[in-house]
């Protein structure tokens, strides 16, 4: 068992599990940002996209719809008053910090902060002593 994912004293099976389940919560949660990250981006290339959309349609002496594409599409909201940033912006000032933040404090309260508990012991449990491959830590050399 590695020395630095070693449950404190104490400390029984269901608060372990409780706090690994906690903290498997958080890191769907980091799953969820890098989506949003991924939607900022995308919507952000194609709003540029469409900027140059418009000016090829210009270019091809389609002025009206330049400018519908333009006016309409170019530069607009994807929600009520907000682009991309601002919900990425919200989402990490709201959910993720919140999500963060109790994460840490519960295994700092109940696991003397130590990260990954439930895994080291799956993993202690899981692997084939011995066996190359299976070693607890990585080889040093």
């Amino acid at each position: 068992m590695l020395d630095d994912h070693r449950r404190p004293a104490g400390v029984d099976d269901a608060t372990v599990e409780a706090v690994g389940r906690l903290t498997e919560a958080l890191e769907t949660v980091e799953r969820a940002r890098g989506r949003l990250f991924d939607f900022h981006q995308l919507t952000g290339e194609a709003d540029i996209k469409a900027g140059d959309a418009a000016d090829l349609l210009r270019k091809a002496g389609h002025n009206e719809l330049a400018d519908r594409v333009e006016a309409e599409l170019v530069g607009r909201n994807v929600l009520s008053g907000r682009w991309t940033f601002q919900i990425v912006e919200d989402y990490d000032d709201g959910y993720w910090s919140t999500a963060r933040r109790l994460e840490r404090e519960v295994r700092d309260a109940l696991l003397g902060g130590q990260r990954h508990i439930y895994e080291a012991e799956m993993k202690e449990d899981r692997r084939t002593h011995g066996l190359p491959g299976h070693e607890a830590r990585p080889v040093e050399g």
